[in-house]
């Protein structure tokens, strides 16, 4: 019998990946005005970012956990957690403070994201991929309200006035606690005895994350570019703050449409498919963007924000397909090589911009996003047609 799609539990997991993103993307919006008041470099900036995605590197032990405990309280907790931290980072007084607020924005993080997906798996019945997307827009929408929220709060009360945006998250904590306090354990208890050794799961998923690791390496750079460095890059160029926020909400809100279709659509013309056309679309919309003017460059960055972040809930969805007796652990590594290779590749979008400017590292970029493609051939077959991998 197929399980049917919660509509409800999955819009309440969703909200909760907004309300805690909304935070964690307060970030790139700060940047300017943290590199003034600190005096820090680019590669300095993206070692803070590196420093908040560090927990990521704990993740498959909280998958382990993830499997074996009920995990509501993790998803309840970490909006109020992750809203604390990052509303106080225009109050830190040291560069040395800011690692700290982010590391535990990392922390929190983690927690959520491990276990939040497999929560939305086990709502959606035999609708993954849908599910899927109405999680991943609930994140972008988060990416577009979050540099909006933070770019208000800063015109209106300054860099040190930004902890006054706190208490939406720690309200948004309160509400999923009523919201979620009923929902039983989803994991598998009664076949824990009979799961297979995580090693074991390890081994059989290689080829998949061999696939993971590829594909995602090379976009990486080109995402890093323009979700963290967008704004710092714009007002390089003479923007201002606010069109430098505004143009970072609206890639943010246009990848959040298409994450909200991109999985239904994955579910109709297949995951690879679907991934091919963002492969080759997303590096072409960069170059044509890098060279543009003023007129176009809001058009285009709608049409960037709509082949670059439509990979994550199919991604999401296959990851979740691989229909594993370790759904948690498995999320989990695939949570820790997204956050490894994100943390890398913004090091080197950093370095790069100290070194050559920010212009020719986007242009870099966008060429380094073409070598995905080959990886999507190599997807196993197995999951492609959302049987099981192992």
């Amino acid at each position: 019998m197929k399980k049917k799609f919660q509509t409800g539990k999955v819009i309440t997991i969703s909200a909760a990946h907004l309300f805690h993103d909304i935070y964690t993307a307060f970030l790139a919006p700060m940047l300017p005005l943290l590199i003034r008041k600190f005096g820090i470099s680019l590669s300095m900036v993206g070692l803070l970012d590196v420093i908040r995605k560090a927990p990521s590197l704990f993740n498959p032990f909280i998958g382990l956990i993830a499997d074996r405990v009920c995990v509501k309280y993790m998803v309840i907790l970490t909006p109020g957690i992750t809203a604390i931290s990052m509303s106080l980072l225009g109050s830190s007084p040291s560069y040395i403070i800011l690692f700290v607020l982010l590391f535990v924005t990392g922390i929190s993080s983690a927690l959520f994201h491990v276990p939040s997906p497999v929560m939305i798996k086990h709502f959606s019945g035999e609708k993954t991929g849908t599910g899927m997307s109405f999680y991943m827009f609930g994140g972008e929408i988060a990416r577009t309200l979050g540099p909006l929220i933070i770019t208000a709060a800063l015109s209106l009360w300054g860099l040190e006035g930004s902890y006054r945006v706190m208490p939406l998250g720690i309200i948004a904590s309160i509400i999923l606690f009523f919201k979620l306090k009923d929902v039983s354990s989803i994991n598998n208890k009664k076949n824990n005895k009979k799961r297979k050794k995580a090693k074991e799961t390890i081994k059989q998923l290689i080829p998949f994350f061999i696939f993971i690791v590829g594909f995602q390496l090379f976009r990486f750079g080109m995402k890093s570019a323009l979700t963290l460095y967008l704004p710092t890059y714009l007002t390089g160029k003479g923007e201002s703050l606010w069109i430098a926020g505004i143009s970072l909400s609206v890639l943010q809100f246009s990848g959040a449409i298409s994450t909200f279709w991109a999985g239904y659509i994955s579910d109709k013309i297949s995951h690879r498919n679907t991934l091919l056309i963002t492969a080759i679309a997303s590096p072409l919309v960069m170059w044509a963007f890098i060279f543009s003017g003023k007129i176009m460059m809001i058009p285009l960055l709608i049409l960037m924000g709509i082949f670059l972040f439509a990979s994550g809930p199919v991604l999401l969805a296959l990851v979740q397909e691989t229909n594993t007796e370790r759904p948690a652990f498995v999320n989990s590594i695939y949570m820790t090589i997204s956050f490894s290779v994100s943390s890398l590749m913004v090091l080197f979008v950093g370095i790069s911009g100290d070194k050559i400017g920010l212009e020719l590292t986007f242009k870099i970029c966008a060429i380094l996003a073409f070598l995905s493609i080959p990886f999507i051939f190599i997807l196993p077959g197995k999951v492609e047609n959302n049987k099981e991998l192992t």
